[in-house]
């Protein structure tokens, strides 16, 4: 799928993506709600060599996230989209904003992860997988 391209809103920052994405992820964690201001985000998952930056500067925030490992967040500093997010314990991979694609192909949700904080409003497909955290994170100790 050459050619999958995507920006932010105002334009400032351009992307493109040397991979075929057929299946996306929506994350329902209490973090995608605050940055997304809606459920949650919806993101292709990646590997981070197939991502290339094409125009502007992006610029980075970092927090624990609520699985409990750093989180690098990466967005436009003029319109403030959110283009993808990166743990910083597995840099080989990144989570790219779905909705920034600019002319998508078709696409579905196959997985819906931090299904236990979702919002009442958001829509959990029953057809696809669900964690109600993050599915790879490692169990916690009573």
């Amino acid at each position: 799928m050459p050619g999958l391209t995507g920006s932010c809103l105002c334009g400032a920052i351009r992307y493109a993506v040397s991979v075929p994405v057929t299946e996306l992820r929506a994350c329902h964690c209490k973090s995608c709600q605050k940055v997304s201001g809606a459920g949650g985000t919806v993101n292709a998952m990646l590997p981070s060599e197939a991502f290339k930056l094409t125009k502007g500067t992006l610029k980075r925030y970092t927090a624990i996230a609520d699985s409990g490992r750093m989180l690098h967040r990466y967005f436009c500093a003029d319109c403030g989209a959110h283009i993808y997010s990166q743990r910083e314990q597995n840099p080989e991979f990144l989570s790219l904003r779905a909705g920034s694609f600019d002319e998508p192909p078709p696409m579905k949700i196959g997985m819906h992860i931090w299904t236990k904080s979702a919002r009442p409003w958001s829509y959990i497909d029953p057809q696809a997988k669900q964690h109600p955290g993050q599915p790879d994170a490692p169990a916690t100790r009573p």
